[in-house]
């Protein structure tokens, strides 16, 4: 079967018990928007990678469908509560939580989707259990460290791209690696395989970032879901932004600065951004280092036996890679 048909049948295995785990549930007040960013559709690269290493560490992706489940709930959980701190109006392609209902229901929905997170994961059947729950817990204080540096970065006068690459590990790169370690740890995987998974699951979540941060100043703003040049605009120091103040010199250097002091620009500015990160090699750099995280993630696959798994999880950097949303 062609991993792309693969993937959707499993993104939809995800998508049906997510239906299923609150289709009924009451208040309405609360799981009405809890639904609605549900239901917002995405990739579930999260949920899908945990069923996905499972298989690769030897196991059946329907044990490890909770723990996929748990992960999805978790992902909305920090995009709920980051729309609300960037402010942001629209997620993939509809009105953020906050924007639709108000501030304070979009903060008690981001609590109530961690705590079904903690529900879904605790119904996984493991021996393992308790070490399950413990790298899942990992990663929620690690993605709300990210975040604290992520903010802190906006005010900081000096943030390097080290700063940067150390900011993303935690904010977006631990949910990707928690996935795929959690999938080795339910596939009931031996230590070689649990760590080449987890690291797998760092360097794809690196480039997972990176390629992100590129999208944002370079994708159809139809295809992506949101407004091109968010990140300019709210004054993020993303590994363009930083990767460009490296090289860049006279106006246009002023023009970054100013950048970092008033956090962030018009969106008239946007173009000269693009303009910018294009002619200091800020673009190929990042697409340079995507490719270098992805390369090493697909050399951690070497450790896991040649299965239609692994096969399935070479084929997900490559997907990751070309995505254009």
């Amino acid at each position: 079967m062609p991993f792309e048909r693969r993937y959707h049948q499993y993104k939809q295995l995800i998508d049906s018990y997510l239906e299923q785990f609150v289709r009924d549930a009451q208040p309405r007040s609360l799981y009405e928007p809890v639904r609605y960013i549900l239901g917002g559709g995405g990739k579930r690269v999260r949920s899908v990678l945990v069923l996905i290493a499972c298989e690769a560490a030897g196991g059946s992706k329907r044990d490890a469908l909770l723990a996929g489940v748990a992960m999805e709930l978790l992902h909305n959980f920090t995009l709920v509560h980051d729309d609300i701190m960037d402010h942001a109006v629209a997620r993939r392609g509809r009105k953020t939580i906050h924007k639709k209902w108000d501030e304070n229901t979009a903060i008690l929905v981001g609590d109530e989707l961690l705590a079904l997170a903690y529900r879904a994961l605790l119904k996984t059947t493991s021996p393992r259990i308790h070490e399950i729950s413990r790298v899942f817990t990992e990663g929620v204080v690690e993605v709300c460290e990210g975040q604290a540096y992520d903010k802190d970065f906006e005010t900081q006068p000096h943030v390097g791209v080290h700063d940067y690459l150390h900011m993303i590990e935690k904010k977006t790169g631990k949910l990707i690696s928690v996935s795929a370690e959690l999938g080795a740890l339910i596939g009931k995987g031996n230590k070689r395989q649990v760590t080449a998974l987890r690291r797998y699951g760092e360097h794809v979540g690196r480039a997972f970032q990176i390629q992100d941060d590129l999208l944002d100043i370079t994708a159809d703003e139809k295809e992506f879901g949101k407004t091109i040049g968010s990140d300019v605009r709210e004054g993020k120091r993303t590994f363009l932004y930083l990767e460009a103040l490296r090289h860049v010199r006279g106006s246009d250097r002023k023009l970054l600065l100013a950048f970092a002091r008033n956090g962030g620009v018009a969106k008239s500015k946007v173009k000269d951004f693009q303009r910018i990160y294009r002619e200091t090699g800020a673009i190929d750099a990042a697409r340079e280092r995507i490719a270098h995280d992805l390369a090493e993630a697909k050399r951690e696959l070497r450790h896991l036996r040649r299965t239609p798994a692994r096969e399935m999880l070479q084929w997900f950097t490559y997907m990751l890679l070309h995505r254009t949303y």
